[in-house]
């Protein structure tokens, strides 16, 4: 992988096409924070780490003679073993703490709210991998960071609706679940706006004037709080409708744990 940045702005399939020339492979090239910085990414040559050290100087050398006054900022590789080892690392770290929230919610709630929190999570997840996908951004660890703060931030926005809920759950016997849960999502829906607004905000002033370094970072968690906000909203409620949660569903644990008689409307 090699990080550029030119003299002024280049076009990005002359590039390509300079870089194609090389005969390194099927070259990735993406655009970073304007037209004078790029980012090539090669593919892991045969000949282990030798043959991807003098692909990376192949490369730096070619960026140099063709475009003068170009500053090469970073140029590394990494083994197959090692991005093997950094991926399952990454994929077990979001899977533990997927599963660890899911028995959290299921201890502090019922089950139902951590099935509707776990489906919730992974949604978030999924989607925010696709983006990287779709978009072939680099997917580091700085990536792998920002899904984990994606899960913990869309989990508490899941976390206050779900108090919402039970609460409404304990205080509305005779109110249809969809109207309950309705009335719950309007009392937390002004408070889970402005927060993920307010973040967005800063997040986006970082992507647009903030380093290269911390592009992916940035643009990871701005894309999760936005997915977050809204599927825990509109996800994690509807689950617990179509897990059959009704009004009395926890009409004796909580009557036996509150010892009052329910409010009915």
């Amino acid at each position: 992988m090699v990080r550029t940045n030119f003299a002024k702005a280049v076009n990005i399939e002359d590039l390509r096409g300079r870089v194609d020339s090389l005969g390194l492979g099927d070259a990735s090239i993406q655009q970073l924070s304007n037209a004078r910085t790029y980012q090539v990414r090669l593919p892991k040559p045969d000949g282990g780490d030798a043959a991807a050290s003098a692909a990376v100087t192949k490369l730096r050398t070619m960026i140099e003679q063709s475009y003068p006054g170009a500053r090469v900022d970073a140029g590394e590789s990494v083994s197959g073993k090692v991005s093997e080892e950094l991926a399952w690392n990454g994929a077990l770290a979001i899977a533990l703490s997927m599963l660890g929230i899911a028995i959290y919610i299921w201890i502090r709630f019922e089950w139902q709210f951590g099935v509707g929190a776990l489906v919730t999570l992974f949604h978030d997840v999924s989607m925010t991998l696709g983006f990287f996908a779709l978009t072939q951004l680099q997917f580091d660890l700085n990536v792998v960071a920002a899904i984990l703060t994606i899960v913990g931030y869309s989990l508490n926005d899941t976390v206050v609706i779900y108090d919402r809920i039970r609460e409404n759950l304990r205080k509305y016997r005779k109110m249809g679940i969809i109207p309950l849960l309705n009335l719950s999502l309007n009392e937390t829906l002004s408070r889970t706006l402005v927060t993920s607004l307010s973040i967005m905000l800063a997040l986006l002033l970082l992507l647009l004037l903030g380093p290269d370094v911390i592009f992916g970072l940035t643009a990871a968690v701005l894309l999760g709080i936005f997915i977050g906000t809204y599927s825990s909203i509109y996800i994690s409620s509807p689950i617990l409708v179509w897990l059959g949660v009704k009004p009395d569903s926890f009409l004796k644990a909580d009557e036996g744990a509150a010892g009052t008689r329910p409010q009915e409307v």
